[in-house]
C-alpha cells in the first residue's frame, strides 16, 4: 500500500452536513467459517488478487485473514483460530457475512469522538498499531445489526495493509475480470427501523438522504419492501437502508432477515467499466445470476432511450438497463454466494446516471421471488 495522503474531496451534495469527512472504503471484512476457501472462491470466480495475510505464520494465534484486492476494492476474510471466539459466534448465528465496513478517513480519532459525541456507541477507542512500514489509526462505532464502521487513518503508512499483516503474492491469483470500486452497500434491517438508521446515518455520520422508494416503487403481486439511499457528501460512500412492507407473501428483505437473524449487509455493489465483458468472465467462471424473463428485453429501449451498446449481448448476458436524468446505467445482481440467502452482489456501470435503477425494480423482483420460491421460502 501506499503511502496515501489526505485529500481534497469535492462535495457534489450540498444537503450532507459533511463534518466527518470520507475518503472512500477502506475495506470490507467478512466473518466466514474458512477463510482460505473463501478467499479461493473470490479470487477464481470474481477475479480478485491476493495482497496480504494475517495468521500463525505472522504471529497471530487467534485469528487468520487474507487481505483480497481488485482495483480499489479491498476484501478481507476473517476466521477463528479458536473455538470459542466472537467470530464463531458471528458465523455460527448469520453465517459468512459482512461484519466490517472500515471507512478511509484523515483523522481516526476525530472521526470517533464526532460520531460517539452525537450519539454512536463505540466499539472500540482511536488506537495506534505500528510495525517497520510506519503507523496506522484505526477506531470503530456500531451500525445496524452487528455490523460496525472502522475509522482507518493510514496517511503515516506504507505497509500493503495494516500493522500485523505481511505481504502475500500466491501463485494462484486469476486474472482480474475489471471491478473497480464500491458503488453503493446495502442494508436490510427489521420493519420499522429504515427510518432509525438513516437519521442515524444524517444525525451521527453528516449523510444526506438522495432518494426515497416506497412499497409503490419496490413491490410486485406477492411483496413489497422501501428503501431510502443515505450519501456522504462527497457521494464515495452510498448507503440504501432496506425494510419490508406489508405484502401478501414473505419478502426478500424478510427472508433476509429470518436466516441472517436481524439486520445486516444484503449485497455489495462494485462496479466496472465493461459490464460485459466483467459479467462475461463471471459467468464463465461459474458465478450465477438472477434472471429476468426475454419479454424485458422487447421494450427495454422504449423506456430507457438509445444506449452505447448493442441490445444483444446484453440480452444474452441478462443484463438490465435503467436511465435518470444523468444517463443510464447497466446492473445485474448474482445470487447468494452464501449458503443462506442472504449476501449477494450487483455489477453496476453507470454511464452518467447517479439513481438505482428504479425502472427495473419490478423485473428485478418478481426474480427473485422466483428463486424464493424454489427455496420455498416465499
Amino acid at each position: 500500500m501506499n503511502d496515501m495522503k489526505p485529500l481534497e474531496i469535492k462535495k457534489i451534495f450540498e444537503n450532507a452536513q459533511d463534518f466527518l469527512p470520507l475518503n472512500g472504503t477502506d475495506y470490507i471484512e467478512l466473518y466466514v467459517g474458512n477463510a482460505k476457501q473463501a478467499a479461493y472462491y473470490y479470487k477464481s470466480a470474481f477475479g480478485f488478487q491476493t495482497i496480504a495475510y494475517s495468521g500463525l505464520e505472522t504471529g497471530n494465534m487467534d485469528t487468520v485473514s487474507y487481505v483480497l484486492n481488485q482495483g480499489k476494492i479491498r476484501l478481507v476474510l476473517t476466521s477463528s483460530l479458536v473455538a470459542d471466539s466472537p467470530i464463531n459466534a458471528h458465523v455460527n448465528k448469520h453465517g459468512d457475512g459482512v461484519k466490517v465496513i472500515a471507512l478511509w478517513v484523515d483523522d481516526a480519532t476525530k472521526s470517533w469522538e464526532e460520531t460517539t459525541r452525537r450519539g454512536a456507541k463505540s466499539v472500540f477507542e482511536p488506537k495506534t498499531e505500528k510495525d517497520a512500514d510506519g503507523y496506522t489509526v484505526r477506531s470503530a462505532i456500531h451500525t445496524y445489526g452487528e455490523t460496525i464502521h472502522v475509522f482507518v487513518e493510514r496517511s503515516h503508512y506504507k505497509g500493503v495493509f495494516l500493522p500485523g499483516f505481511q505481504p502475500m503474492v500466491d501463485a494462484n491469483n486469476p486474472s482480474p475480470i475489471g471491478l473497480k470500486y464500491v458503488d453503493h452497500m446495502v442494508g436490510n434491517v427489521p420493519l420499522g427501523n429504515m427510518g432509525i438508521w438513516c437519521d442515524f446515518y444524517a444525525e451521527v455520520m453528516g449523510f444526506t438522504q438522495l432518494v426515497s422508494f416506497d412499497d409503490k416503487d419496490i413491490s410486485t403481486e406477492y411483496t413489497a419492501l422501501m428503501s431510502k439511499v443515505m450519501s456522504n457528501g462527497n457521494g464515495r460512500i452510498k448507503f440504501p437502508i432496506n425494510e419490508p412492507a406489508e405484502g401478501k407473501k414473505k419478502s426478500q428483505i424478510e427472508e433476509y432477515i429470518h436466516f441472517y437473524n436481524g439486520a445486516g449487509v444484503q449485497h455489495i455493489a462494485v462496479a466496472t467499466d465493461n459490464i460485459i465483458e466483467t459479467v462475461t468472465a463471471l459467468r464463465q467462471r461459474g458465478v450465477e445470476f438472477l434472471h429476468v424473463p426475454e419479454i424485458y428485453y422487447d421494450t427495454v429501449l422504449e423506456r430507457v432511450g438509445t444506449i452505447d451498446e448493442d441490445l444483444e449481448p446484453l440480452r444474452d448476458l441478462n443484463i438490465l438497463i435503467d436511465r435518470d436524468d444523468e444517463g443510464y446505467l447497466l446492473q445485474i445482481f448474482t445470487k447468494p454466494v452464501v449458503d443462506r440467502p442472504t449476501l449477494f452482489f450487483e455489477i453496476i456501470q453507470r454511464k452518467g446516471a447517479q439513481s438505482f435503477g428504479k425502472g427495473n425494480f419490478k423485473a428485478l423482483f418478481e426474480a427473485m421471488e422466483r428463486e424464493q420460491e424454489l427455496r420455498g421460502t416465499l
